[in-house]
């Protein structure tokens, strides 16, 4: 992944642009929003969180892999009793695994298509889909035209590596496992779903596209009023939501209180709705921090030295 020493940000009333060392100042100005340091959270704010939904790939994750401390901090928040929710565009037969076998209360997948929770006291695996058993096998039946177009007009495009453990989308890898894709073949991919009447969404490694209405936020909901009995409204401070990319603006839209990793910088000219608050280590040493800030304020034992 690319490392940006400076970060480029159009102001939207005069489109100039103003060109920072990469959090030397805060708060950083994205356009009509302030984002402030992790650091400027409020401890009490902190210490009231209850819920942590969660972005997986390169929020969790640093270089491809979850790494001994976004692991470890799972299980500090899991062992203190905040639960954590995965939300991510990996596929359902991933979801599975990671309900069962991390320390979580459940996982939401395939931006927004399925959740599951593993009842480890009765050892069952409950699920919630989006889209009936029929609705599923016609809208994969329709990507497949989808997908034959898209490796057609743009070939160095290919398939994710883990589309066969898929129920409802098609995922395009962009960077993971292919050399890194143009803007403008990524565009391209964006163009084909649109023509075919697809959502299509871009994450920090793959294009994801689907048939019908279901996201992120909105099983989000769901799976918040059902799994975890608390509702989740717009402006509570007991939920928050972490995240890394374009693909993680409707939460941090909608969330009262959301933070980026600090590679989130990335993406910053694309941009709408950025979060809260920005840590200033990448991918799951981001997550460790908010982990450590939240524990620590919760009077757990935790340090936040190494915050910046």
């Amino acid at each position: 992944m690319a490392t940006f020493t400076t970060l480029e940000l159009r102001l939207c009333f005069n489109q100039r642009r103003l060109h920072l060392p990469v959090f030397a100042r805060w708060p950083l100005l994205y356009p009509r929003v302030l984002v402030r340091p992790l650091s400027e959270w409020p401890v009490h704010e902190a210490a009231g969180v209850q819920i942590i939904f969660t972005d997986i790939d390169d929020t969790l994750t640093h270089e491809g892999m979850l790494k001994a401390n976004a692991f470890q901090a799972l299980w500090d928040l899991y062992t203190h009793g905040v639960r954590v929710v995965p939300v991510t565009g990996r596929p359902a037969g991933w979801c599975d695994h990671i309900a069962r076998m991390w320390p979580v209360s459940g996982v939401i997948g395939e931006n927004g298509a399925l959740a599951f929770r593993y009842d480890r006291d009765n050892q069952t695996m409950d699920t919630w889909f989006a889209q009936s058993s029929a609705d599923r096998t016609n809208n994969i039946n329709r990507l497949a035209t989808v997908k034959e177009t898209i490796l057609r007009e743009v070939p160095r495009a290919q398939l994710a590596s883990d589309q066969p453990y898929r129920l409802h989308d098609l995922a395009i890898d962009y960077c993971e496992d292919v050399p890194r894709l143009s803007q403008q073949e990524i565009q391209q991919i964006v163009s084909i779903f649109a023509e075919a009447g697809a959502t299509a969404k871009v994450s920090s490694i793959h294009i994801n596209g689907w048939f019908g209405t279901f996201d992120k936020l909105s099983m989000m909901k769901r799976f918040a009023k059902h799994c975890l009995q608390t509702p989740l409204t717009h402006n509570s401070i007991e939920h928050i939501y972490i995240g890394d990319s374009p693909n993680d603006e409707p939460a941090f839209s909608y969330f009262a209180r959301s933070i980026g990793v600090a590679n989130i910088r990335n993406f910053a000219d694309n941009l709408q709705h950025p979060p809260t608050f920005v840590t200033t280590l990448d991918g799951g040493f981001g997550f460790s921090q908010v982990s450590n800030y939240i524990l620590e304020s919760q009077g757990a034992g935790y340090s936040r030295n190494h915050l910046g």
